[in-house]
């Protein structure tokens, strides 16, 4: 089971239709074009979309299988006095004082760039279930990190 914001579920919705109605007629007709070509056997183009067409069922059947098993979240039942998924998290790098601020996602749904960590993190891991005060250690590929837990919001 994988839960997730209705955000994400709606995203990898419409990454699917995407795949689905956009991508892969594209592919299919590539396929009939590379065909009318001729010999099949030393025909690159034939060769390339065929590779492809598989790559692209492959993504297809991925976030078919993550929807199938995928529950959204209702936000109004979470707990913002403990950390957990799809809590906006405000915390102190104790080393360098350094303020970040996360919220905690499915890994469907991880984009550092928006400041969403999966879950599956170790940061998030060590997060979860801790209090607004609590300091937590941390192991990253980087080294030991040592942080201060400011904030936890919806």
């Amino acid at each position: 089971m994988e839960y997730m914001s209705q955000e994400g579920y709606d995203k990898l919705v419409a990454e699917l239709h995407q795949l689905e109605y956009v991508e892969y007629p594209k592919v299919k007709e590539a396929l009939v074009e590379a065909r009318e070509k001729g010999d099949l056997s030393e025909n690159f183009e034939y060769h390339a979309a065929k590779r492809e067409q598989a790559k692209l069922i492959s993504r297809i059947r991925f976030k078919q299988k993550v929807l199938e098993f995928a529950r959204v979240i209702d936000s109004d039942k979470l707990d913002s006095n403990t950390i957990g998924l799809l809590n906006k998290v405000e915390i102190t790098n104790m080393a360098n004082n350094t303020k970040l601020c996360y919220t905690i996602v499915s890994p469907h749904e991880a984009n550092i760039t928006e400041k969403k960590i999966s879950i599956k993190s170790p940061i998030a891991q060590a997060l979860l279930g801790k209090m607004v005060g609590d300091t937590v250690d941390v192991q990253v590929p980087a080294g030991a990190m040592r942080f201060r837990i400011d904030s936890i919001q919806l």
